[in-house]
């Protein structure tokens, strides 16, 4: 997995996407969520654009796009079980799939040790 500063993770699959979703540190920040807005599949977006919203019961959040490339898959169940997020953010809670346009982008990003230190 790697970490953005923004507390996102991204986990590479067999198939070459990345599965994208908000760490256990985001989540506990954010308090129990009640409602996610998804993106659409097939949008193309680039790096720090706004892709999904979060609400909940502390505050309402936007997820940006960690890297430039497409969303290809949503994970559905989110909108009718938003605090999956709660439960399970860096497994079952993942946000959307995405492939990667620049692979260079994912050089930036930390690996579990960095995100550790970042957010001590």
């Amino acid at each position: 997995m790697k970490f953005t500063e923004e507390h996102e993770w991204l986990r590479e699959e067999e198939d070459g996407v990345m599965l994208v979703g908000i760490t256990a540190h985001a989540a506990e920040q954010l308090g129990d969520v009640v409602f996610v807005e998804l993106p659409e599949e097939g949008t193309t977006v680039s790096k720090d654009d706004e892709v999904v919203v979060i609400e909940s019961v502390k505050a309402a959040s936007d997820i940006l796009a960690p890297v430039d490339g497409e969303i290809v898959e949503v994970n559905t169940a989110l909108a009718e079980t938003p605090g999956r997020i709660n439960e399970d953010p860096q497994g079952e809670a993942w946000f959307f799939k995405m492939t990667v346009s620049d692979p260079g982008q994912m050089d930036d990003f930390m690996d579990e040790a960095g995100y550790q230190k970042f957010i001590a």
